[in-house]
């Protein structure tokens, strides 16, 4: 029986190693996305938990409450340290609970990045990803106002999300884009061609719905592997992303420290090549 092994970390732009199971914050925020956390210092102690568990990539947004989720971050966390990278995006309004309308215009970005700066406490941000390509902005206007911004050093390093192959290459003419974060799982597979691309590329891929609920057939056969090693189905979708390619980076997001502590369980796991066969089968 062949077990698995796969590669612990990754060097975003080649320069921010990180380990990759990392932390995403926008569950630290109220009922749909919005307002503050009903347990603040719940949510204090899963931010300081995870970087005691190894994580030190955090992904997190402006639109995340809105701005609870990074200023939750820099209470809990800064000053930050041994190397703790904070990603953050841009480019969606907040009208409500649940409610993501999108403006990636440069005047929105321009005060959407001074304020990640500011609630983070930081001169840079590590990692600022475009949330999502606005339909009614000319991208390249988007896209040169990223560029100029990385170029005064309030950004190191540009991300996207959402996008195919094609918005990676016409971002490409502005900037070196460093990461995508696409919704991905193991039985959602819509964004193969994408994640692909950056593999070749090394650009980190940032899957943002690790388990598609919806796919009841899939998730009988990620149960059927869980049941086996006595995980969750959680920790083995988790578990095969990290087998899947060596430029993913897993960002589960909890509000609770016992469910954090549940998902970083799931580098743990120990799956044969015929588990992995058997869930490379599914297809969402």
């Amino acid at each position: 029986m062949s077990i698995t092994t796969f590669q612990k970390t990754f060097a975003i732009g080649n320069d921010l190693t990180v380990n990759r199971l990392g932390y995403g914050a926008m569950r630290i925020t109220g009922e749909g996305i919005w307002g503050p956390p009903k347990d603040k210092a719940e949510a204090i102690r899963v931010l300081k938990r995870a970087v005691e568990l190894g994580v030190n990539f955090i992904d997190t947004a402006d639109s995340y409450g809105p701005y609870v989720s990074e200023e939750l971050i820099a209470e809990a966390l800064h000053p930050y340290k041994n190397g703790l990278v904070i990603a953050t995006k841009g480019g969606l309004l907040r009208t409500g609970p649940n409610e993501w309308p999108i403006d990636a215009s440069p005047k929105h970005l321009q005060e959407a990045l001074e304020g990640s700066l500011k609630r983070l406490k930081v001169e840079q941000i590590d990692l600022y990803q475009l949330h999502r390509i606005d339909p009614n902005v000319e991208v390249g206007e988007t896209f040169a106002f990223l560029q100029k911004a990385q170029q005064e050093g309030k950004i190191k390093h540009i991300g996207l999300s959402e996008v195919h192959v094609a918005d990676i290459k016409q971002a490409q003419e502005f900037f070196k884009v460093v990461s995508v974060q696409n919704m991905y799982s193991v039985d959602n597979r819509k964004w193969e061609t994408e994640l692909q691309y950056c593999k070749d590329n090394d650009i980190a891929f940032i899957p943002w719905f690790p388990l598609n609920a919806g796919n009841v057939k899939g998730l009988e056969a990620i149960q059927a592997v869980a049941d086996r090693h006595g995980a969750t189905t959680h920790q083995v979708a988790v578990h095969w992303l990290l087998q899947h390619a060596p430029n993913i980076l897993l960002i589960p997001g909890t509000s609770s420290v016992a469910h954090l502590e549940e998902n970083m369980k799931a580098a743990e796991l120990v799956l044969t090549v015929a588990d992995l066969d058997e869930l490379d089968r599914i297809a969402g």
